[in-house]
């Protein structure tokens, strides 16, 4: 019998996929590689432009409870970061301790509603400054994904170093690249995510 995967991808408008032409960007490349493995899904996009943790906190949770139904194998990816550590008016929008308290009660949420929970580190963007806080907000994420013991890919060393990522995110609006910056985005995951896909979920039983 075929498992009935429904997942959100929850985050900012690098979730949403900005700046690609094919309206797919990181997230749906990862739903399609899915499918080409033979795992069929719904995929559901809820990322919202210029939202930061504190936004994705407070609206998250209900919105996945409207897509993911008891009964079906249940799952949550998060991203977000990179306009917690933006600076406007000489200060950043989210402080990084008020993003990782965010981000620990989210998973604690999603521990309690039983959906398996994969993090995604915060990219690098042309901004040299906010690219640096952007990478220690990163390090403090994935401290508190680690101690919660949930996945956390950390993407932002090989994106800074992807020529092409740079490349396209400056060629763009500096924070959001085109389809072929998406692609390098999504191939880091790949290899995690069907791993983290093949394992059913806590609700569901193991068919061998």
């Amino acid at each position: 019998m075929t498992r009935d995967v429904r997942i959100c991808f929850v985050g900012d408008s690098l979730v949403a996929g900005l700046g690609d032409k094919q309206c797919l960007g990181w997230a749906g490349r990862l739903a399609v590689r899915a499918i080409g493995a033979g795992q069929p899904l719904s995929y559901y996009n809820l990322g919202v432009r210029r939202q930061t943790s504190a936004d994705i906190a407070a609206r998250w949770e209900n919105e996945c409870a409207q897509r993911l139904p008891d009964g079906v194998d249940a799952r949550v990816v998060f991203c977000f970061g990179v306009n917690d550590a933006m600076a406007e008016n000489g200060r950043v929008r989210v402080e990084p301790e008020q993003s990782a308290e965010h981000l620990g009660e989210i998973l604690r949420r999603a521990r309690a509603r039983e959906w398996p929970t994969l993090v995604i580190a915060p990219p690098p963007n042309a901004d040299a400054e906010h690219t640096d806080r952007v990478e220690k907000l990163g390090e403090i994420l994935g401290e508190v994904c680690d101690r919660a013991d949930v996945p956390y890919i950390r993407v932002f060393e090989p994106l800074r170093h992807s020529t092409t990522w740079m490349r396209e995110v400056t060629a763009g609006d500096g924070y959001h690249p085109s389809a072929t910056g998406y692609e390098d985005f999504a191939a880091l995951i790949v290899p995690h995510w069907l791993l983290w896909l093949a394992e059913p979920g806590p609700r569901l039983p193991i068919v061998r």
